[in-house]
């Protein structure tokens, strides 16, 4: 066996790795970056790796294996650019409050807005506001990852779509919810209550 496909073997059972990772696993066998490098892009080429981000990536055989599970995107979405967490429509309809379809999955991030297209998905993170990157949690399901929850999910959608409420009063807020097809009364009362307190506590002291 060619010490790629030993190296393949060896990640085949990994969610994610670096490619210092793979020069790792490489130097075992005494193997020269060059010839790690050489492997990578002879794998990529032949579609065996995925490449989440530069310098990061997993294996198509993963990938094919886990895709169906809802938490491994998820996941990968908080490791493609850490830290972040998923919200917006992603998150809404984890929790089942909007029908729409939703193509791609959106974080929340302290770091400078980005977006990834690759052949894992395509993965759109927005920058926010230190003192609102909050609001979330870990949920462990097949694969752990960090959500924002319904309320938090809901605000962070408005904030972005508003560009962070300019020019908007409180009033206009249920009215903008039901335009975008989100039934508030689906939604926990708790967590309603919430939503509106962020709103609040965000026009009184940003807007």
């Amino acid at each position: 066996m060619k010490y790629r496909e030993i190296l393949l073997n060896q990640l085949k059972s990994m969610p994610y790795f670096s490619k210092g990772d793979i020069t790792a696993l490489g130097g075992q066998y005494n193997l020269k970056q060059t010839t790690v490098d050489a492997y990578i892009g002879r794998s990529l080429a032949r579609k065996e790796l995925i490449q989440l981000r530069k310098g990061l990536y997993t294996t198509t055989h993963f990938y094919e294996a886990n895709r169906g599970d809802i938490s491994y995107p998820f996941y990968l979405g908080n490791v493609i650019r850490s830290p972040s967490y998923v919200s917006t429509w992603a998150a809404l309809q984890y929790y089942n409050l909007t029908t729409e379809a939703i193509h791609g999955i959106t974080s929340v991030t302290q770091k400078v807005t980005r977006t990834y297209h690759t052949k894992a998905g395509h993965y759109t993170y927005h920058s926010i506001k230190n003192g609102l990157f909050s609001g979330f949690s870990l949920i462990k399901e097949k694969f752990t990852f960090f959500m924002a929850s319904p309320s938090k999910a809901l605000f962070d959608l408005l904030y972005f779509k508003t560009r962070q409420f300019r020019g908007i009063r409180a009033k206009q807020i249920s009215t903008m919810v039901n335009e975008l097809r989100i039934d508030l009364e689906e939604m926990d009362k708790k967590e309603r209550n919430k939503f509106y307190l962020l709103i609040k506590d965000y026009l009184e002291n940003y807007g």
